[in-house]
């Protein structure tokens, strides 16, 4: 997507300098002396990378246009990470590569476009939606409905052709529905990568809530298709995953590893869960921020609650909670603080108590770290049954 949009932008008569992660030249340099700086990146942790690098080379009256999906709760992070005197607007878009080189996205901005307004309507046609953030939120809100929506039509490919449905027919019967333009797309997955399977999983996964069932289901389907090794191709490449017959390595395997955005990223060598079956293993949470900064030194009460929030935020992510817990195992520091650790447990653990193992340790990975705790998860029913069956 940044390439067409510099295009656009150097076509509208700007002074572009573009800038690609592992390019080589440091961001610092590419950003000096800029009055607006966009990002278009791939997901929270890469924007909060490249800004806190670019840092030092950013103006002090320079403007932060945020225009990767990302999510309104990574926009106020941004916020509180940019000097109060540098401006920020999120400006997340709508459509694909090709309305980019077009120049008919719709650009969905949040916070005062006063001074970036022009260069916006460069993009395409400009909705300004009210104060920072509200941009990032109508993005997550608008996916939440359109990715469920195509794997969704997957599914009912994959049913239709199942009982002996015409595929081509079955997609004549749907044009003439609200859903024609979507069933379209899937009659035949893109060979061209429009939008990238793994893109929409990581967007479904940032609008997660308590109320969004359908969201979360198809989300899976995707994570399921990811680790099939689709996550580079177009999101219509869901609809081949799922079409009988089909039978990638990963179905068999059924070994999805999950890091959802809810939590701090990992250092890349391992994943906060994988998923197996009916299964979820999680892996050793420990008090430790975005930043990868230590939270709550020295207060076991303090530490204990950022991992249970972040054990529970992984467990929300694939639907389940504390309750579907079959299995805890916690290392300490100090036995002495276990009496403070239950006392937050019994917080989170509220009914029948799991199986559980505790263990005193010398230490843990990072000084300052006076617990860590991993998980054994059985997935209720419902969501077990919308996995795939081994062929």
């Amino acid at each position: 997507m940044g390439v067409p949009m510099a295009r656009r932008l150097v076509e509208a008569g700007h002074q572009v300098t573009t800038w690609r992660r592992g390019g080589g030249v440091p961001v610092e340099a590419a950003v000096e002396g800029a009055d607006l700086v966009i990002t278009v990146l791939s997901d929270p942790a890469a924007v909060r990378e490249v800004l806190t690098a670019a840092l030092p080379g950013l103006r002090r009256d320079a403007t932060v246009v945020e225009m990767s999906t990302i999510g309104p709760e990574a926009v106020r992070e941004l916020r509180d990470l940019l000097p109060a005197s540098v401006g920020l607007v999120d400006a997340p878009v709508l459509g694909s590569v090709g309305p980019a080189a077009a120049g008919t996205l719709t650009v969905l901005a949040g916070g005062d476009v006063s001074g970036c307004r022009d260069v916006l309507s460069a993009f395409g046609a400009v909705r300004e939606l009210g104060p920072l953030g509200t941009g990032a939120a109508m993005k997550l809100a608008v996916m939440s409905a359109l990715v469920p929506a195509q794997v969704l039509l997957a599914e009912t490919f994959a049913y239709g052709e199942t009982h002996g449905v015409d595929r081509d027919a079955l997609a004549d019967v749907l044009a003439a529905t609200p859903l024609g333009g979507l069933a379209e797309r899937l009659r035949e997955p893109s060979e061209e990568t429009r939008f990238a399977l793994a893109l929409a999983a990581k967007d479904l996964g940032l609008a997660a809530w308590e109320g969004g069932t359908l969201a979360a289901a198809a989300r899976r389907r995707l994570q399921e298709a990811q680790a099939a090794g689709l996550g580079d191709r177009d999101l219509t490449a869901v609809a081949a995953y799922l079409r009988p017959g089909a039978e990638p390595a990963a179905r068999r395997s059924r070994a999805v590893p999950l890091n959802p955005p809810t939590v701090p990223a990992t250092n890349g060598f391992y994943s906060h869960a994988v998923r197996v079956g009916d299964m979820l293993y999680v892996s050793g949470q420990a008090a430790f921020d975005e930043q990868g900064r230590l939270v709550g030194e020295g207060s076991m009460t303090a530490q204990a609650e950022h991992v249970f929030q972040c054990a529970q935020r992984v467990l929300a992510d694939q639907g389940a909670t504390f309750e579907d817990v079959v299995f805890i195992r916690t290392y300490l520091t100090d036995m002495d603080d276990r009496v403070e650790l239950g006392q937050v447990r019994r917080k989170y653990i509220t009914g029948t108590p799991p199986a559980s193992t505790t263990v005193e340790v010398s230490r843990l990975f990072m000084p300052g770290l006076l617990l860590e705790m991993d998980l054994i998860v059985a997935l209720p029913a419902t969501l077990a049954a919308t996995l795939p069956t081994s062929r």
